[in-house]
C-alpha cells in the first residue's frame, strides 16, 4: 500500500533510500528479475485485501502498528545478516522521521481507516493515483521539473479516470465519501513524502537497507505512541485478521522493500516502477474473487483510464521521479 511515491512517484509504500547512489548488487540474484517483479506485484496487489481482513478483527491503528512492527523485524534481520548499521547523525534521523510519517505511518493508517467503509478494490485504485498527485506537486515544488504537453495531458486524463471510478456523473451515488477521501489522501501523502526525501536525503552515503530500516523503525515508534491513545487492548486475537497483519508486515512491507531495492539496483528505477501499474489490477481481482466485492462497469474502465494517465505523466525527457507504491 505503493510505496506510492515520488514526485513523479510509489509507491503504496517505500523507503527514501531508492534515491541513494549506494544501492549496488554484489552478485547476480538466484531468481530472475522478472520472477521477482511478478512476486512484488502480487505482494503489493494483495496488500489491500490483507488490510481489509486485518480491520475485521483489529482497529485501523492496530493494523498499521502490526504491519510496521513485522516489517521492521524483517529489515532488522536483513541488517543483522549483512552486518550493516543504522545511519548516524541527528539531521539524518530528523529527516527520516518526517519520511517515516509521510511514507509509512500516515498513508498506512489512512488506508486502514478507509477500508472500514470502502472496498479493497477501490482502495487499490485510489493508490494508483499517486503518480498523478506526484506530477501535479512536482510542477510546483521542484523547479527542475518542466511540464510537457504529454505529461499535462496524462494528468488530466488520470483525473478523468478518477471521476469515472467514483461515478461523478451520477452524483457519486452509493460511494462512501469519507472512506474514499481518506484513500485519496493516503495516495497524496506519498509524493509529498518523496519530495521531502529528494530534497533532504538524495545522495546520502548511507545504504538503502540502513535508511529503510531506520525509516520503518521510526514509523513503528510513531504508531507505538499513537495507537494506545486511540485504541484499547483487543478483546481477542482472531486467527484470520492476525495472520493478515503478519503477512501485511513481513511480506507486504519488509520483504517487498527488499525486493524493490534489488529490482531498482538490477534493472533501474524505470523498469522497477512499472510494478505500480499492476497493483490495482491484482487488488481488484483479489477483492472480487476472494472477498466477494462487487464492481460496476465504471470501476475497471476508470481504473484503466487512471493507469493510462499515470503512465503518460512518466513520459518526458526527465525520468528522475519514480512510482513507489506504498500500501
Amino acid at each position: 500500500m505503493s510505496r506510492f511515491t515520488t514526485p513523479r512517484p510509489k509507491t503504496p509504500t517505500p523507503s527514501p533510500t531508492s534515491t541513494s547512489a549506494s544501492a549496488q548488487v554484489s552478485r547476480r540474484p538466484a531468481l530472475d528479475w522478472r520472477i521477482r517483479f511478478g512476486v512484488l506485484s502480487l505482494i503489493w496487489g494483495f496488500s489491500f485485501l490483507l488490510i481489509k481482513v486485518g480491520t475485521q478483527g483489529f482497529a485501523p491503528f492496530q493494523v498499521t502498528f502490526g504491519r510496521l512492527l513485522f516489517g521492521t523485524a524483517v529489515l532488522a534481520a536483513a541488517l543483522a545478516v549483512k552486518r550493516e548499521r543504522l545511519p548516524r547523525g541527528a539531521r539524518t534521523w530528523g529527516h527520516l522521521a518526517v519520511a517515516a510519517f509521510l511514507l509509512n505511518a500516515l498513508p498506512f493508517s489512512l488506508f486502514a481507516y478507509a477500508e472500514l467503509t470502502i472496498p479493497s478494490t477501490l482502495a487499490g485504485i485510489c493508490n494508483a493515483t499517486s503518480p498523478l498527485w506526484g506530477m501535479a506537486l512536482s510542477l510546483v515544488a521542484l523547479s527542475e521539473d518542466r511540464p510537457t504537453r504529454v505529461r499535462v495531458a496524462g494528468l488530466g486524463l488520470g483525473f478523468i479516470g478518477v471521476l469515472t471510478v467514483l461515478g461523478a456523473w451520477q452524483g457519486f451515488h452509493g460511494l462512501d465519501a469519507t472512506g474514499t477521501a481518506l484513500a485519496l489522501l493516503a495516495s497524496l501523502s506519498y509524493p509529498i513524502g518523496w519530495i521531502h526525501v529528494r530534497r533532504t536525503l538524495a545522495g546520502s552515503s548511507h545504504s538503502h537497507l540502513s535508511l529503510s530500516g531506520a525509516q520503518l523503525l521510526l514509523a513503528t515508534l510513531q504508531l507505538a505512541v499513537v495507537t494506545p491513545l486511540f485504541t484499547g487492548i483487543p478483546d481477542g486475537f482472531p486467527v484470520g485478521p492476525l495472520f493478515a497483519i503478519v503477512a501485511l508486515g513481513a511480506l507486504g512491507t519488509g520483504c517487498a522493500m527488499l525486493l524493490q531495492y534489488g529490482l531498482v539496483a538490477e534493472t533501474g528505477p524505470t523498469t522497477a516502477q512499472m510494478v505500480t501499474y499492476f497493483i490495482p489490477v491484482i487488488a481488484t481481482v483479489a477483492g472480487v474473487t476472494l472477498l466477494g466485492e462487487t464492481l460496476t462497469w465504471s470501476t475497471p474502465v476508470g481504473a484503466v483510464v487512471v493507469l493510462a494517465g499515470a503512465a503518460l505523466t512518466q513520459v518526458g525527457p526527465r525520468r528522475r521521479h519514480r512510482a513507489e507504491p506504498q500500501t
